[in-house]
């Protein structure tokens, strides 16, 4: 049996871990099972997987999920419920007690509040607390799917019940989406199905209530969400439903009086009623779709006088349960770190906390300056989070990564109809998601004329339109933006609107780079060891070229070192053990007669005293030549847009215009062909044996 790889992918580590646990139980041998978390950054590691698990928490926007999960990739949501025994043991909580629900937010506790109440727990009244909540008066029992340390002192009882697990929709789909569909008889499926609770509703009590009013009992079949038929105890056709009859292809006038079998073979009714027990949930396909069938009994004085069959489609009862979580969690936009997370203690980056903490007071634009991987992101969330706004929506957006009429409906929103592919009601912007709260503008620079025009009439009068739309719609947010060009130089070009720099420049922030933070360098080194689970320490040598190295990639390419020294297995690094683009960047680096020509000679010899090496030794140049090279070798040719995906997937800083321009050098030396238009490029055999002896020099 070929197994299948599965990657949970969650917000909380703990969540992801309890997933993980229980999918692998459930699929046993068939398949193995990671998880990943969003949270602590395990997923910067996440391998190729034939299905995700993603919790609804984990990203924050859809453009997120991309970084981690392939285009093609087969991704289901994780929907939770309760066990039945745990709702059991919640009904007999006697009736109007205060109780208070804790949970990880108070968002998540309204969530979970809301489905307890779906399912039948409506005697109780549930206050939903999280760690920022204030403590209501009066309360003395707690309930807590797990997260005990959260519950305040002086409780009289405190009800842990457990983490929530999936619901058994998820499970359903993922056997389906894994073509495993006969996991779906087994007992121990069956079984899971079976303890955990669902929305079904009585419908022994809605038969009873049926026979003195029916009229009232018509009207309920046809109000359901759910698929309904009912047959009599000869197995006679008494009703249904309006989702039955959409979902079957059956008309009521064709199938009433008729016996079941003929009409719906499909449904074990003639079994249900023989045995007087309802049938376990089980899979059935009609037509192009996947439905979940139960066949619940109805008992009258012990005797089966009947039964039902309930029909759901998969899609729309996920869809409507997404609809309820995206309201209760307001889309996932939020801060995640403060400036306790914000790791150095040296003077430079001293000073930009110290300011940034002070202009967290003000409510003026803020404008954060810095090399590429400084952490102006990082920055961005901690201000937002020591402002008065933290309680409000932190929204992020690279500007520079999405085509202009893209980012226009990103950021104002559309309406119905006002392109085509346009989401039927329409959508907000991110400044309607941003009201209140702060919204991050990133790579401002990279923003066309057209949309600086309309950022700075947002600023200017606090309004946006949504795209196709006729409606002004104030809002109040505030803007950080960040850029690692000279906005100063823009303005002079005139690639940049004057008077939107001065507005966005109202309080400018210089992030230093890492080659100005001095010993900050282990400190983050340190950090980012013990995240990728790294035993080695530095030799003085190494330490030394640490110190002295400009960190063109700054934290982000010291992080990439860490992550590559962690898999390594020594224990003392030496200057032989640092990556390869490292040494290549450190050798261009050093001046004539220190360690980088020491390293220079011994690890390319001769070869870096002219020739290509000396022309175009980057290593950009040798990244796109290696895509080149490979292309070649799976016979077709590649484009500017793949390389330049490849390069973020790298996380090598490159543009495309950086890109273009060594496309060209390469073509005026030979090295590769480049096809007009959008036919793409391909590698000459010169530029294969040029990649072919610097591939074996550097191995």
């Amino acid at each position: 049996m070929v197994e299948k790889n599965i990657s949970v992918i969650t917000l909380i580590p703990r969540s992801g871990r309890f997933y993980a646990r229980q999918v692998q139980e459930l699929f046993g041998d068939r398949v193995r099972v990671y998880a990943y978390s969003t949270g602590d950054q395990s997923v910067k590691k996440i391998r190729p997987s034939d299905l995700y698990l993603v919790s609804t928490d984990a990203f924050k926007e859809t453009e997120e999920t991309r970084q981690y999960v392939p285009s093609d990739g087969q991704v289901v949501e994780v929907q939770v419920t309760f066990a039945k025994k745990v709702i059991q043991s919640l009904k007999a909580i006697p009736k109007g007690t205060r109780v208070l629900f804790v949970n990880a937010t108070e968002q998540m506790a309204r969530e979970a509040v809301t489905q307890l109440e779906q399912l039948g727990v409506t005697q109780l009244r549930f206050v939903p607390y999280g760690p920022d909540s204030p403590l209501p008066e009066g309360v003395q029992v707690a309930v807590t799917p797990d997260e005990t340390e959260l519950v305040p002192p002086g409780l009289e009882q405190v009800i842990n019940i457990g983490h929530r697990p999936c619901a058994p929709a998820t499970m359903i789909e993922m056997a389906i989406r894994l073509e495993m569909e006969s996991l779906l008889e087994e007992r121990r499926f069956q079984a899971y199905m079976k303890s955990m609770a669902t929305q079904n509703y009585s419908f022994e009590q809605m038969f009873l209530r049926s026979r003195r009013l029916e009229s009232r009992f018509d009207i309920l079949l046809e109000i359901l969400d759910e698929g309904l038929v009912g047959v009599g105890e000869e197995g006679k056709i008494f009703a249904c439903n309006r989702m039955a009859r959409d979902i079957t292809g059956v008309k009521f006038s064709e199938a009433a009086g008729k016996n079941a079998g003929d009409i719906f073979p499909y449904i074990p009714f003639e079994k249900t009623i023989k045995e007087g027990v309802p049938s376990q949930p089980r899979l059935i396909r009609i037509g192009s779709a996947n439905i979940n069938m139960t066949v619940t009994p109805v008992l009258h004085q012990g005797e089966c006088i009947g039964a039902f069959a309930t029909l759901q489609r998969f899609n729309e009862l996920e869809k409507r349960q997404n609809e309820l979580r995206g309201q209760l969690r307001h889309n996932g936009y939020r801060s995640k770190y403060s400036f306790a997370d914000i790791t150095g203690n040296s003077p430079a980056m001293d000073r930009a906390r110290e300011i940034l903490k002070q202009m967290a007071a003000s409510e003026l634009p803020v404008l954060l300056v810095g090399e590429t991987g400084t952490g102006k992101e990082l920055m961005a969330h901690a201000l937002h989070h020591a402002s008065a706004r933290s309680q409000s929506p932190f929204v992020a957006i690279n500007v520079a990564a999405m085509p202009e009429n893209l980012l226009e409906s990103e950021l104002f929103g559309y309406e119905e109809g006002a392109f085509t592919g346009a989401k039927k009601g329409g959508r907000p912007g991110l400044f309607e998601f941003a009201h209140t709260g702060t919204l991050f503008l990133d790579e401002v620079e990279g923003m066309s004329p057209a949309m600086q025009v309309k950022l700075l009439r947002v600023l200017q009068e606090q309004e946006v339109m949504r795209v196709g739309g006729n409606q002004i719609i104030n809002v109040d947010v505030r803007i950080v933006a960040a850029t690692n060009e000279s906005l100063e130089e823009m303005v002079e070009k005139g690639s940049f609107r004057r008077d939107l720099y001065y507005r966005l420049n109202a309080l400018p922030v210089q992030i230093p780079p890492l080659r100005q933070r001095g010993d900050d360098v282990f400190l983050l080194l340190e950090q980012f060891r013990e995240r990728a689970g790294g035993k080695f320490t530095l030799s003085e040598e190494v330490r030394d070229i640490f110190l002295r190295y400009g960190w063109p990639g700054n934290v982000r390419e010291l992080q990439n070192v860490a992550e590559y020294l962690s898999f390594m297995g020594q224990r003392v690094i030496r200057i032989e053990d640092l990556p390869p683009t490292f040494l290549r960047s450190l050798a261009r680096e050093a001046p004539s007669g220190e360690k980088g020509d020491e390293i220079r000679k011994e690890k390319y010899g001769q070869k870096m005293e002219g020739g290509i090496e000396k022309a175009y030794g980057s290593p950009e140049f040798w990244f796109v030549l290696e895509q080149l090279y490979w292309a070649a070798g799976e016979g077709r040719l590649i484009g500017r847009e793949t390389i330049l995906k490849k390069a973020r997937e790298r996380k090598l800083p490159i543009s495309q215009k950086e890109i273009r321009d060594l496309l060209q050098k390469m073509e005026q030396e030979g090295i590769v062909k480049v096809t007009r238009g959008r036919g793409g490029s391909r590698i000459t055999e010169t530029g294969q044996r040029i990649w072919e002896n610097h591939d074996s020099i550097t191995n």
